[in-house]
């Protein structure tokens, strides 16, 4: 079983088995355009090149054959994890969100550390679309999981390797309806 399929059997990371994979609107859009992009433009290419190599004789030492093969497998890797992905994932909507008072799925939050009163504001997004230097990060992460439910206000221990750490809950936006 090829790396790719054993993270999807398991799920979001820290979570059960079979748990969805919630994605935004957005997040869903950019892994099916790579998925074309992969499928229709650049396997397309690879298999030109393979074709074009495997025609001039000795495969053992043709190194745009070798080259062009393994990429071929890194394409139909992850075309096989997009594919699996794009069919269990479930996409929210966070303009959609009704109750706009507390933290959810979506939600852009701000919050204070108590430790120093620094601010930080952060996305809360899927886990294929995390990115923590834009201020997304994953629904499972701890620090989402700790503001989750939460309203303007409220105070969240946040579990880090450093302890325990108090965080308030500043402002919470989502995008418009």
């Amino acid at each position: 079983m090829a790396e790719d399929d054993e993270d999807e059997e398991e799920g979001p990371p820290g979570l059960p088995p079979g748990t969805p994979f919630y994605m935004t609107p957005a997040g869903a859009a950019a892994l099916r355009e790579e998925l074309r992009k992969l499928w229709e433009e650049e396997r397309p290419k690879v298999v030109e090149v393979v074709s074009w190599a495997a025609g001039l004789g000795d495969r053992s030492e043709n190194a745009d054959y070798q080259y062009g093969k393994r990429r071929l497998r890194q394409i139909d890797g992850r075309v096989r994890f997009l594919r699996k992905r794009l069919e269990r994932v479930q996409v929210v909507d966070p303009a959609a969100q009704a109750r706009r008072d507390q933290v959810f799925f979506g939600a852009t939050v701000t919050y204070a550390r108590a430790s120093d009163d620094a601010e930080v504001t952060i996305t809360i997004v899927g886990v294929d679309e995390a990115d923590s230097a834009q201020g997304r990060i994953s629904w499972v992460a701890p620090v989402a999981r700790a503001l989750l439910g939460a309203k303007v206000g409220d105070t969240r221990k946040l579990r880090t390797p450093a302890g325990a750490e108090e965080i308030e809950v500043v402002d919470i936006a989502y995008p418009p309806a």
